[in-house]
């Protein structure tokens, strides 16, 4: 039955709902339109890349995921699981300082990873700061990458990985056997790192006495771990090693090399003198106790010439003599105490005859002390000696080319060296000797000896215009006498 008018009205007056106006922006269906808008773009969002679009997703509470509900829920629990995990950071979520008016959050910045703003990317860059990484937990790494650690590989493999430079634990090998297996595939691997390795390690854990017996059978072990010891300075086991060997002449070159510790004079002097008594060689036995006489030499000379020079009876000394070579030694006495008598300690000769200096060596030695001093007339009667029948000349252990060359080194004057680059046997050598020191009368001489006309007529342009040495040429030229080969 139709309803009247005023029914209709009244009807429509009385309804909960209100009609539909575009100006109300307070419409409780405009409202609910929206919130399934928001709902449905939520689920949008977290469904984007579901292939399976038509199955609705619920969550362990029973809520739909992608709900409101949902998202409360899961909110409120992520929250309470940061209370209980109090050693991960907390975010500050005080109200009184963050307005949601002007928060640059939204719920489709949280799914996307957008923000309104830019305090998001704020957010997400303090999550990923090195100091907050800290607090994650480390995967553990597959077994495959730690394997080599752990495993139980035999002597063999052991000295093979650690060939190849790999990481290996020998604290395994803990019985005699294996440790000698040990050492014995290292050996025949031909690899000194991993020879020194393995001893290093046998060292630490075993006896001396069960390592030096095991040893003298495995000669090439044996060397390298002298070398070793000999590196790190280990000298005491070094000498205990010797000794179980038998190898006493070995332990007293060891005990000896110790002298070049101690710096006092006097305490090495000791020290070698104690040195005479051990198992030495007699040829090692004969240099220790030169070594000893000569240091004990140098003690007293040192001690004389000081005194000497603050007496005034000696120059500065400019020249070390303790600790020094015999050699050194010598070159002092020839520089300081030349002209001594024989039967002093300072005395040149004295020192020859001590030590057994070779006359070729006692030779040289004071033929650079003296020319150093420029003391020519000591350096000719170095090479001065007479014959039996009373004549003298000059003699040299050395060739007369290395006395010349002493002679120029320590700026000789033009008359010395003329005297002695004469005396060079050889006449090629001869001449050019003379022309590189500008002895102009060897040149000649020779050159009229040869009988070489062409050569001397050459050699006349290269000396001074009226100069005596070129009179001499021209009258050796003009000499009818002689007989010229061109």
């Amino acid at each position: 039955m139709m309803k009247s008018k005023a029914d209709e009205e009244e009807y429509w007056n009385s309804s909960k709902y209100k009609a539909f106006t575009f100006d109300d922006e307070d419409d409780e269906f405009s409202r609910l339109k929206e919130s399934k808008q928001a709902v449905n773009s939520i689920r949008r969002l977290v469904e984007e890349d579901d292939d399976e679009e038509d199955v609705e997703k619920i969550s362990w509470s029973g809520e739909p995921v992608g709900s409101i509900s949902w998202s409360v829920n899961e909110t409120a629990a992520s929250n309470q699981r940061t209370d209980r995990e109090p050693a991960f950071p907390k975010i500050n979520t005080d109200t009184s300082t963050t307005n949601k008016s002007q928060s640059g959050y939204s719920l489709s910045s949280l799914f996307k990873g957008k923000t309104k703003g830019g305090n998001f990317q704020q957010f997400t860059d303090s999550l990923t700061d090195s100091s907050l990484r800290l607090y994650a937990p480390e995967l553990r790494k597959p077994k495959s990458e730690y394997k080599d650690y752990i495993s139980d590989w035999s002597p063999e493999e052991t000295v093979q990985r650690m060939q190849h430079g790999k990481a290996v634990s020998l604290e395994k090998f803990r019985s005699l056997q294996d440790k000698l297996l040990l050492l014995d595939f290292s050996v025949s691997a031909n690899d000194g790192n991993v020879i020194t390795a393995v001893l290093i390690y046998l060292k630490r854990t075993l006896s001396k006495e069960v390592l030096f017996r095991e040893l003298q059978s495995r000669q090439t072990a044996l060397r390298h771990l002298i070398c070793y010891l000999r590196e790190s300075r280990d000298h005491r086991l070094l000498q205990e090693l010797f000794r179980a060997l038998g190898r006493t002449e070995d332990e007293a070159l060891l005990k000896y090399k110790e002298h070049l510790s101690i710096a006092d004079e006097n305490k090495r002097r000791d020290f070698l003198k104690s040195c005479l008594s051990l198992p030495f060689s007699p040829e090692d036995l004969a240099l220790v106790q030169d070594h000893y006489t000569l240091l004990e030499r140098q003690i007293i000379i040192e001690a004389t010439d000081r005194q000497a020079e603050r007496g005034g009876k000696l120059p500065t000394k400019t020249m070390p003599i303790l600790n020094m070579s015999l050699i050194t030694t010598l070159y002092y006495c020839c520089f300081y105490h030349y002209s001594e008598a024989e039967n002093t300690f300072s005395s040149p000769l004295n020192v020859r005859h001590t030590f057994k200096i070779s006359e070729k060596q006692f030779f040289v030695t004071a033929l650079a002390a003296r020319a150093e001093l420029k003391e020519w007339s000591d350096v000719d009667a170095l090479f001065t000696c007479r014959n039996w029948l009373g004549f003298t000349k000059k003699k040299s252990p050395l060739s007369f080319q290395r006395v010349v060359d002493v002679l120029q080194k320590n700026s000789a004057p033009t008359q010395v060296l003329q005297d002695y680059v004469a005396l060079v046997d050889d006449a090629e050598l001869r001449i050019t000797l003379a022309q590189k020191h500008k002895c102009h009368d060897i040149v000649i001489n020779t050159y009229r000896d040869l009988k070489d006309r062409q050569q001397l007529l050459g050699y006349r342009g290269k000396v001074e215009m009226g100069s005596v040495e070129e009179r001499k040429i021209d009258e050796l030229l003009t000499n009818q006498q002689i007989r010229w080969k061109n």
